[in-house]
């Protein structure tokens, strides 16, 4: 019986050898540039689609010196791949906490960018509800609805969620991310932050060619 794990590696070699090595800067190395998740997970992403995972935490100051270039990469992505993010319960477990209330609003596409400042450039921790009302409210954002929103069942149970996920793709460390739930990558793997953007392409097209065959 082949393994999950052996699997994944033969279709990423098989799609590989399909790709013309002058379309890709680098051939990814299983291994190396990235590792097969195993078991492979499910994705959320329609049918169809092609899900990529980043993996971050707002206190993290890699996730925030990737940003502006994720944001640009992520602008660009075609109608076939989703991006979602997934927030570690690394580090400041409240700031896992805010992510998803904010997600829950549907206001954290629109104050990401405010909180990453907060923290890594305001120095503001952001450690407390009060001191996430104070900022969020220059942001437009209501401080009852964020307080009622911060304590409910449903961003708990996103929390969780997301525990789980981090936990069932083996995540030790961010930024990272992962295609489709078969491939897993990062910076630190690939060696920087615009390599770990390009491995992306790269396990994309990967996953679309597999798709296809």
């Amino acid at each position: 019986m082949i393994s999950d794990t052996r699997r994944s590696m033969m279709l990423a070699a098989g799609a590989l050898a399909a790709v013309p090595l002058a379309s890709m800067a680098q051939v990814p190395a299983a291994g190396k540039d990235f590792r097969p998740v195993s078991p492979p997970q499910a994705t959320e992403a329609p049918s169809g689609k092609i899900e990529v995972l980043e993996f971050f935490w707002y206190g993290c100051p890699h996730c925030n010196s990737l940003e502006p270039a994720l944001k640009a990469w992520v602008a660009k992505l075609p109608d076939d791949v989703v991006f979602r993010r997934v927030h570690v319960p690394f580090g400041e477990r409240r700031h896992q906490q805010l992510f998803y209330t904010l997600e829950a609003m549907g206001k954290a596409d629109e104050v990401n960018d405010a909180v990453f400042r907060a923290i890594h450039v305001d120095r503001d921790r952001l450690d407390t509800p009060d001191k996430m009302v104070a900022m969020l409210s220059k942001h437009g954002i209501d401080g009852k609805q964020f307080r009622d929103t911060f304590e409910s069942f449903a961003v708990r149970t996103k929390m969780r969620r997301a525990s789980q996920v981090v936990d069932a793709y083996g995540v030790d460390g961010v930024p990272a991310m992962a295609v489709n739930g078969k491939y897993y990558t990062s910076p630190s793997m690939v060696g920087s932050a615009a390599g770990a953007l390009r491995m992306l392409d790269q396990l994309i097209e990967i996953e679309r060619r597999a798709k296809k065959g």
